[in-house]
């Protein structure tokens, strides 16, 4: 016999993703800290340690951001990056292969936050949705 039970009574079993302008605003506000950060302690012309805080930042982002948000973390992360982790300030600049493989490492980072948030709340939903069937049926065997 099928039970049908709607899940619209008990929490949801995935949470909602926040939304993406308050997500690119804390990727804004998080590069500006980090970015200065690193100019303060290590001192500018460090675009390795640089990349590498702001590939955390935008992994750390992702784990509360839709798909839709990584190319926008990606980028402001980038602008930050290139606009002032590396000499002159303040002064954008393409140099087709670095500035590529900032943007990918960055875009890949987001994505890889959000997939991860993903598999970690669908295999959590999983079990609560499981433990909660798995306690009707015991209920129903024992009367």
């Amino acid at each position: 016999m099928i039970e049908w039970v709607p899940l619209g009574r008990e929490s949801r079993p995935v949470p909602t993703p926040a939304p993406t302008p308050l997500v690119w605003a804390g990727a804004f506000g998080g590069a500006l800290v980090l970015v200065t950060l690193v100019n303060t302690l290590v001192g500018p012309g460090r675009p390795a340690l640089a990349l590498t805080v702001l590939s955390l930042l935008a992994a750390s982002l992702g784990l509360y951001a839709r798909f839709s948000a990584a190319p926008g973390i990606a980028v402001l992360c980038w602008l930050f990056l290139n606009g002032f982790a590396i000499p002159p300030a303040g002064t954008l600049t393409w140099a087709g292969p670095r500035d590529t493989f900032w943007l990918a490492c960055l875009l890949g980072a987001a994505l890889v936050g959000t997939v991860l948030a993903r598999v970690l709340h669908a295999r959590a939903a999983y079990r609560r949705i499981g433990e909660g069937l798995g306690r009707r049926e015991r209920r129903r065997r024992t009367r």
